[in-house]
């Protein structure tokens, strides 16, 4: 919105001339008429400088040239109407002539001082708009995400703002054939029209480049800064990373392969009894199973991290898909696990294998935690999703882990001799969500954990399907 203040100051551009044409004729018409009574008061000869007004404010409005018509019309009028003698564009004597010489002279000057206040007038305001335009500049190069996304932007506030049908900011980039290039550094340049005004080109080259020049510079550091911190915090997660799966290779597969080597060797020997051969055979088949296990893990969130877990979705029954994954469970020591799943339970379009791989991994966990208190697993409807709820009666998550509890080779102080790999949950939350689902979890320290997955329903006709 304009400022209410710039109808009263000097306009940078000419108003309407064809206006101000008629203001000047009323305004030299209307001067004339009102000497008439003054002449009463003062010397008609004294009475000229009455028209300066008029001279003023035309001059002000509508520029030096009409201004300057405006003074010599004054002049005139002022010569057939006051000056005797009167009806005749003579002048009787030199005291006239003198005062009417310094009054086109006085005109003439206001004329002029009134073009050059506005010649300043519109230098201030493009400066202005250049200073708004280059800050503007600023906010849009800098403060986007990347250089490159935030060019087009720019590209169409530079073409609005200076008035043109397009412009375009280049970094690296060969310019259409027939448009005008405005190099902008060594990297970068502006493209615009090949019709552009040749002043306009001029005031780009001049003023609007040099400020693009150091605006780009800046966005281009900082681009490179950002993609140093990119890759800094890359490798140090890639650390990260390296030195969990380097622990989990140290630990959790050394141990297994420690107790088969130790078993196999012993079974060897002529001295052992039956029984304890098949003792030995017990330990190499349990190792192996749990080798196994990690092994199927760190496949598994390879496949997630890299991309390439994508489900193959069907329709599945969450009742089979928990039955089938706790059969692979109860292989395995641990406390029983207690199914309360309502019966006729809407299908989910989903990958059964990768929820087998979800449940196991919970069951697992549960089991692992929930010392000699049964595991429970929940699943109803509410509304239009289907909830399944693993529940066990461990010592619970601190509420400084819980956020945490889903990402790769966590392992919280509180795992103690519980402590795994750090994998499964992980392997949970990627398959879950690749299936469209949500899982969270919910803990009191000292109450046990609470790991809810949240399926959305499909419809078909109007029916949630069932089996």
């Amino acid at each position: 919105m304009p400022d209410r203040s710039d109808v009263f100051l000097v306009p940078d551009t000419p108003r309407w001339r064809a206006f101000g044409f008629l203001v000047a004729v009323l305004g030299v018409a209307a001067t004339t008429a009102l000497i008439f009574p003054l002449r009463t008061a003062a010397p008609a000869v004294s009475l000229g400088v009455v028209y300066m007004l008029v001279v003023l404010v035309v001059s002000t409005f509508w520029g030096f040239w009409l201004g300057l018509a405006t003074s010599v019309a004054s002049a005139l009028a002022f010569n057939w109407f006051h000056i005797p003698p009167t009806g005749r564009f003579t002048v009787s004597n030199t005291e006239n002539w003198v005062a009417l010489l310094v009054f086109l002279a006085a005109a003439a000057i206001a004329s002029t001082l009134a073009e050059v206040a506005r010649a300043r007038t519109a230098e201030a305001r493009r400066r202005q708009e250049e200073a708004d335009l280059a800050a503007e500049m600023a906010r849009l190069l800098l403060a986007g995400a990347s250089l490159r996304e935030a060019l087009p932007v720019a590209s169409d506030r530079l073409a609005v703002a200076l008035g043109l049908d397009e412009a375009e900011l280049r970094i690296d980039r060969e310019p259409r054939d027939g448009d005008v290039v405005i190099d902008i550094g060594a990297e970068a340049s502006l493209t615009v029209p090949a019709d552009i005004d040749s002043s306009q080109l001029e005031r780009l080259r001049t003023r609007v480049a040099p400020a693009l020049e150091a605006i780009l510079a800046a966005a281009v550091e900082r681009d490179r800064l950002l993609n140093e911190v990119v890759e800094t915090q890359a490798l140090r997660r890639s650390d990260v990373i390296k030195t969990a799966v380097l622990r989990a290779v140290s630990h959790d597969l050394r141990t297994p392969l420690t107790s088969i080597i130790a078993a196999a060797d012993a079974v060897r020997s002529p001295s052992l009894s039956d029984a304890d051969r098949d003792e030995l055979g017990a330990v190499i088949g349990d190792e192996a199973q749990r080798l196994s296990r990690l092994v199927e893990k760190l496949l598994d969130l390879s496949r997630l991290q890299s991309g390439a877990a994508q489900p193959r979705a069907d329709w599945v029954s969450i009742d089979d898909v928990v039955r089938t994954a706790l059969e692979q469970v109860e292989t395995m020591s641990g406390p029983p696990v207690e199914l309360h799943i309502e019966p006729d339970l809407p299908l989910i379009e989903a990958d059964a294998a990768q929820l087998e791989r979800v449940f196991v991994n919970l069951l697992e966990n549960a089991r692992r935690f929930s010392g000699e208190h049964p595991v429970q697993v929940r699943a109803r409807v509410v509304g239009s999703h289907l909830k399944v709820r693993v529940i066990d009666r461990g010592p619970g998550i601190p509420a400084g882990e819980l956020p945490h509890v889903f990402e790769p080779f966590r392992q919280g102080n509180h795992a103690g001799d519980h402590a795994g790999a750090g994998l499964g949950l992980a392997i949970v939350k990627g398959f879950v969500e690749a299936n469209g689902a949500t899982v969270s979890a919910e803990s009191l320290p000292g109450q046990g954990a609470v790991f809810a997955i949240d399926f959305p329903l499909a419809e078909e006709h109007g029916e949630v399907l069932t089996r």
